[in-house]
């Protein structure tokens, strides 16, 4: 990377255990926490201070980003706009262009999704640099929390690891995350289609892209690139090669039995009433939230990103978030049985990474998913990180997803382990 690694914590749920880079004023400022809480360090103690944070990773809102009047006379997949772009802190020779596409929101309707294409230093290789369809874990529910409008696309040193494994990243933002709208939060089959669509945009737009392509997906993300797998049964893309999921969000059905298991990321809850609502006209977040849960509900899912809705509900205990019988409504109940995995049939291989001590996306509903997943007959290879919580085992886990796309994309047999 070209000066200090970019970061702050990110993703779904908590990040325990790992570290925490902040860029004050140019300065990196390095700290370590094993907390989830007030007395962290490093994490901002209110929502201003998280607000502050935020600002200093944050890049301005541009024209690309509004819907054209003309995206009713286009197709899915169909490029919109295209800007380069120089702001981002990539490695050196890499280079970026935001594009806006045509996608549709997994249940029928047109919208436009922003994605950056970002493509590695040096000369592509003959047929042009293979595709990595990056889906980012949850940022916030704000139209600023688009990863294209942060200067580390969010991911920061493990975007650039891939990038220097030699492969152009596609990174959708999903639609209501910089374009206007709301953003589909935790629903598989819009994010697969935001994935899905921004692959051809990305290749008439740059064209040092290749053809073959794999999805790579973490947390929210990793729900997505399940999503991806399934619809890839229908669309039968012959130049998709497969997906990966890291530390994948799979576990909702878990949750409306064992919400103690959100263990201090509490403040999802609050997300998640907004994903139902957005969902269902019939449901309010009232329905599922708390007095306490609705106090700061505005300003988690309008005001700020990931740190701002943590800050938000500093001190709050995670089930105090809820009212008594959440579980029991039925649009939430609908909501969190669907956005799961395993059941449906998937095309292609997929590669599932877990953390062992991911008090975020516990361990114990993602090996339920693959458990299931392998019953089903899917290709399936699984594999945990002993001791890693959600973010470490995205980092930790780059050279097996690496490795393991170069498999697919040589044309070498997955080596699925269902039998262990």
């Amino acid at each position: 990377m070209t000066g200090c690694k970019l970061g702050r914590p990110r993703g779904t749920r908590h990040h325990l255990g790992r570290w925490l880079t902040i860029i004050f004023a140019g300065t990196s400022l390095l700290t370590s926490y094993q907390a989830f809480g007030q007395d962290d360090p490093g994490m901002p103690k209110s929502a201003a201070e998280a607000s502050t944070i935020e600002q200093q990773d944050a890049l301005p809102l541009t024209s690309l980003y509004e819907a054209p009047e003309t995206l009713k006379n286009t197709k899915a997949g169909d490029l919109l706009r295209k800007e380069a772009f120089d702001g981002y802190t990539l490695p050196p020779g890499a280079s970026a262009t935001r594009i806006l596409y045509h996608s549709t929101d997994g249940h029928g309707a047109d919208v436009a999704t922003s994605a950056v294409v970002l493509v590695p230093a040096g000369t592509p290789p003959a047929g042009g640099w293979p595709i990595i369809a990056w889906a980012h874990g949850t940022s916030g529910m704000a139209r600023a929390c688009a990863p294209s409008l942060m200067k580390d696309v969010y991911y920061g040193q493990d975007l650039a690891n891939l990038l220097k494994g030699g492969f152009a990243i596609v990174a959708t933002d999903y639609h209501g995350l910089g374009t206007k709208g709301p953003h589909r939060y935790m629903d598989k089959a819009a994010q697969a289609d935001d994935v899905i669509y921004s692959v051809p945009a990305a290749q008439a737009a740059v064209s040092t892209l290749g053809k073959d392509w794999v999805v790579d997906g973490h947390s929210q993300g990793g729900l997505a690139a399940w999503g991806v797998a399934e619809r890839q049964v229908e669309l039968k893309d012959p130049t998709y090669r497969g997906a990966i999921a890291v530390a994948g969000a799979v576990h909702l059905p878990r949750l409306l039995d064992h919400p103690e298991e959100a263990k201090g990321a509490g403040f999802y809850f609050s997300w998640h009433a907004y994903a139902v609502q957005t969902r269902y006209k019939d449901f309010k977040a009232s329905d599922m939230l708390s007095k306490i849960g609705m106090q700061h509900y505005e300003d988690a899912t309008s005001n700020g990103c990931w740190l701002y809705g943590y800050a938000s509900y500093l001190g709050v205990d995670d089930v105090a978030m809820l009212k008594p019988g959440w579980s029991k409504n039925k649009w939430v109940s609908k909501f969190y049985r669907e956005e799961t995995a395993g059941f449906k049939p998937i095309q292609g291989p997929i590669l599932v990474l877990a953390g062992e001590d991911d008090h975020s996306v516990p361990i114990a509903g993602i090996k339920e998913v693959v458990e299931r997943a392998c019953k089903n007959k899917q290709s399936v290879t699984f594999k945990s990180y002993p001791g890693l919580d959600h973010d470490p085992t995205m980092s930790a886990s780059v050279p097996d997803q690496l490795d393991w796309i170069r498999d697919r994309l040589s044309g070498k047999s997955p080596s699925p382990n269902c039998a262990n």
